[in-house]
């Protein structure tokens, strides 16, 4: 058997970990623990590491359904309120690394602005401090907001909330979380970093089968989640 050629091994790596996949590439392979995916056009620039004790923080705790070994840490870029770029932290469980990559690639093409991108560690685990701090997020070991008898997807780490004051979360009991985004209940007023339907970032959940939490009786406007709880 001939060697392959370096440069056409490059391209094959390439292939493998690239947000912009196309004929014969694979969208399933996740990507190594420690991967440097390439950034499409200067895009989100992505990197995918294993989480260490300090990224998890307070998140995590023995007998949380996902383990420290299956989380990843997602450094990629984002675009700010601010119309620059910015760098964010996304902590998430290993399966759904590829399908974020894609969404947030695109929502990242189409300027969507997200406020902060913070491991909820940085808040001491509190979910109501992230979202009062307006961060978007993904795994962390808690209760379902307003409802303490139920364990929340983001607890399994297959669950994103995205900019909660411009999307607020009204509970069963009509309570909204955080509280600041009262105002933004109002749909019909579309504000920079607020999620309408057929926007960037829901279309691009949607294209990776993932739901939408707007779409509920008590909606939660900053939540998608890949098993639509």
């Amino acid at each position: 058997m001939r060697p392959v050629p370096p440069a056409v091994a490059a391209l094959a790596l390439l292939c493998t970990v690239s947000l912009g996949c196309t004929t014969g590439c694979s969208r399933t392979t996740a990507p190594p623990p420690t991967a440097a995916l390439p950034a499409h056009r200067g895009g989100i620039a992505a990197e995918v590491a294993r989480v260490t004790p300090e990224v998890l923080g307070a998140t995590y705790r023995a007998g949380c359904p996902v383990g420290p070994e299956r989380l990843r840490l997602i450094r990629m870029n984002h675009w700010g309120f601010d119309g620059r770029v910015h760098r964010g932290e996304l902590v998430a469980h290993e399966r759904v690394v590829r399908p974020l990559l894609r969404v947030f690639g695109a929502a990242f093409d189409a300027r969507f602005p997200i406020r902060r991108m913070r491991s909820t560690a940085a808040y001491g685990g509190d979910d109501a401090r992230s979202m009062a701090d307006d961060n978007t997020s993904a795994f962390n070991c808690r209760r379902v907001t307003g409802d303490a008898a139920r364990l929340s997807r983001h607890a399994h780490g297959d669950a994103v909330d995205v900019n909660p004051v411009e999307n607020p979360y009204v509970d069963r009991y009509g309570v909204v979380f955080p509280p600041a985004g009262r105002p933004h209940l109002r749909r019909a007023r579309a504000v920079p970093g607020m999620i309408r339907a057929g926007d960037a970032l829901t279309r691009a959940f949607e294209a990776e089968g993932w739901h939408w939490g707007g779409h509920w009786s008590n909606p939660d406007y900053q939540h998608f989640s890949n098993t639509g709880g």
